[in-house]
């Protein structure tokens, strides 16, 4: 079996992904916090742990593939009563426009979609089980985390735990044995979301639920767990160190982790205004386009989204489908997706960029075929770009979408026919004015020795 290399947070290393189970492999990632809608920086971890989990399952016969959804919160309700609404109301608009949002990027549901607020008395007993091992405290009507009880502690984001005391700036609540503990159980108002337990009305800390989850619907230990790096602390290292002290053992074998999303070269941040949600982005482009864009770097290294990246990746799968178009008749030989190009780049550490690079090979190398190859290298394309999530339709509809209140295909084939008989005509004016009414119309046309193309901005 081909071997699949990871960069493992923890170690620092890549290293090859060996399973606790070949047959039941374990993925966990944090999913979203519904409350608003989702950002391009949202979507970067969505898109490339749906290109590990593809990976895994070309690999593996059993991949259990868990996002979370994050439906308590104080942002949450906060948003409840800004709005005037109730949490389940917040909740479940947002549940389903992140998953309509990130469904349109060529993205596979995951397996498995556990709720916070459906796993409660997990979450509590995974708080019975770290004060009966001493890891947990109550005060003040609290239940928080000792980190100071951990060995360890700080290994994922290689921090070192006195270092982290002794720097505290923050306001520390007097109720707290250490500035680094953390909530593990929080009081709610009366007329505040809250269950009932042992520690009085109250919710779940953050870092609590997503461990407490892990283990009722994945095991005491997972093969990955995954994210955006700005949940390496605290988020992660909270988790590890509940789950490590309430259970045992490693808890996770890989920590895999993406790099942020900057906008045009400065941090996404609401105080900048350069925030942007994917469902406004999918208003001007294809979910395709987006997805293309945050595959185009390495998982690891910073992604600066810009309008003009947007802009280059839609010509670029303008090129592949152009080249596609050319062949639209001729049946592809089907190749295995783990034969391909791409897939050899994505086993080592997901090396997306590498894999693009092969669609562009296969895409010369088709424009180039001869009639004997044609189906080889049409294949060829089409299985490096599965294995992607991507060159999935059929070009003649990625050349036609988005025709809204403009002319329709037939409208515009008929007026490509007047240009070339103007053309031949050697009526240039009419040929001139024909683009230029297509032009102002939002549609492209791109002229070549095989003929004129034409596409819709």
């Amino acid at each position: 079996m081909p071997e699949l290399r990871l960069t493992n947070t923890l170690t620092g290393n890549k290293e090859v992904f060996e399973p606790r189970d070949p047959d039941r492999i374990t993925l966990y990632v944090c999913g979203p916090t519904v409350y608003n809608l989702a950002h391009i920086g949202n979507a970067r971890p969505v898109v490339v742990f749906d290109m590990l989990y593809r990976v895994l399952q070309l690999l593996f016969p059993s991949v259990v593939y868990a996002r979370n959804i994050t439906d308590i919160d104080d942002k949450i309700i906060a948003s409840a009563r800004e709005r005037g609404e109730t949490i389940d109301a917040i909740t479940s608009e947002f549940t389903l426009k992140f998953r309509e949002d990130v469904a349109q990027l060529n993205t596979l549901a995951p397996s498995l979609e556990p709720r916070a607020t459906e796993n409660i008395e997990a979450m509590q007993q995974l708080i019975l089980r770290l004060i009966e091992r001493n890891h947990a405290y109550t005060a003040d009507g609290h239940v928080l985390f000792d980190v100071t009880s951990m060995e360890g502690y700080g290994a994922l984001s290689g921090r070192n735990l006195d270092d982290m005391l002794a720097g505290a700036r923050v306001e520390v609540a007097d109720y707290k044995r250490n500035p680094g503990d953390f909530v593990l159980w929080k009081p709610s108002l009366a007329d505040d979301p809250g269950w009932e337990s042992p520690w009085g009305w109250g919710r779940p800390g953050w870092h609590l639920e997503c461990s407490a989850m892990i283990r009722a619907h994945l095991g005491d230990a997972i093969d990955i767990h995954g994210g955006g790096r700005d949940l390496i602390f605290p988020h992660h290292e909270n988790e590890r160190a509940q789950s490590c002290c309430g259970y045992g053992g490693d808890f996770v074998r890989y920590w895999v982790h993406n790099a942020y999303v900057d906008m045009d070269g400065e941090k996404m941040s609401k105080s900048l205004g350069n925030v942007r949600t994917v469902r406004e982005l999918l208003e001007v482009y294809p979910g395709e386009v987006l997805r293309f864009a945050l595959l185009s770097t390495h998982y690891r290294s910073p992604l600066n989204f810009s309008g003009a990246l947007l802009d280059q990746a839609r010509n670029t799968l303008d090129a592949f489908y152009q080249a596609l178009r050319q062949v639209e008749t001729v049946e592809p030989v089907a190749l295995a997706d783990t034969e391909t190009e791409a897939f050899a780049a994505l086993l080592d550490d997901l090396n997306t960029p590498k894999a693009i690079a092969a669609l562009h090979a296969a895409s010369k190398e088709l424009n180039k075929a001869n009639a004997d190859s044609l189906a080889l290298c049409k294949g060829r394309l089409l299985a490096n770009g599965r294995v992607l999530g991507l060159l999935e339709r059929f070009p003649s509809d990625w050349f036609t979408q988005g025709a809204g209140d403009g002319p329709n295909a037939e409208t515009i084939e008929a007026l490509l026919e007047e240009r070339l008989a103007a053309r031949a005509a050697r009526d240039f004016a009419r040929a001139d004015a024909i683009r230029n009414e297509l032009q102002a119309a939002g549609i492209v046309l791109e002229d070549s020795a095989d003929g004129t193309s034409w596409r819709r901005t």
